[in-house]
């Protein structure tokens, strides 16, 4: 049985692996698993989770589910990541597609391990909802907003949608819809949109989801 395990950042992208991704790919023999990252480790009772609050507690666990000799991959949101992320610091001036890829890169190469597959949302996982804005408004529901979910992007693509803290993709959805819950409307809205319209119209989600089947085919 071929196996991936998936670090995610929270429930949000827990339930949109379960829901979108694992039935996608146990057709093809091929099974995922997602784990949400540890955010603190308590002596009594269990662990925080989710969030990166460090690049130290992102690495203990990808150590630690790549000791299970699994392909293993994440989906963390490259806005918010901590500073001492590694390419932080010295990532290219110019497109975002860039910094992230530069991001990734320098992750793989401070892991090194071959069955290590980084990515990163651009800019986070909510940028996945403006593909369909119509979808995602009938998802909390506000069918009257989608209109407004549509032009607050101002014709950009999803994953160009910035991280800048006051117009990040989630933050954006928030000023249109208030009573948006990301880990309620978020994967609903993901799975209703579906997995080929993501993939469309999101370049860097698209190459995660070519890595993960050539994998599942190899």
């Amino acid at each position: 049985m071929k196996r991936c395990l998936i670090l995610v950042e929270g429930q949000t992208e827990e339930r949109f692996v379960k829901d979108v991704l694992c039935p996608e790919f146990e057709s093809r023999g091929f099974y995922l698993s997602p784990t949400i990252l540890t955010t603190k480790i308590v002596k009594s009772g269990p662990n925080f989770k989710g969030g990166v609050t460090s690049y130290a507690k992102l690495r203990a666990d990808l150590d630690k589910l790549l000791r299970s000799g699994a392909v293993v991959t994440t989906m963390i949101d490259y806005y918010g990541l901590p500073s001492d992320t590694p390419g932080m610091s010295n990532r290219p001036i110019g497109r975002a597609i860039d910094r992230v890829k530069h991001v990734e890169r320098a992750i793989f190469d401070d892991v090194g391990s071959p069955y290590l597959l980084p990515f990163l949302a651009l800019h986070e996982f909510e940028a996945l909802l403006f593909v369909d804005h119509e979808t995602t408004a009938l998802v909390i529901p506000a069918p009257e907003k989608a209109s407004e979910l549509l032009a607050i992007a101002r014709g950009a693509e999803p994953e160009d949608i910035n991280e800048n803290p006051e117009t990040a993709p989630s933050k954006r959805l928030k000023q249109v819809f208030p009573s948006f819950r990301k880990t309620l409307h978020g994967p609903t809205a993901a799975k209703r949109i579906g997995l080929s319209a993501l993939r469309a119209r999101c370049p860097h989600f698209d190459s995660w989801i070519t890595r993960l089947e050539k994998h599942s085919a190899s």
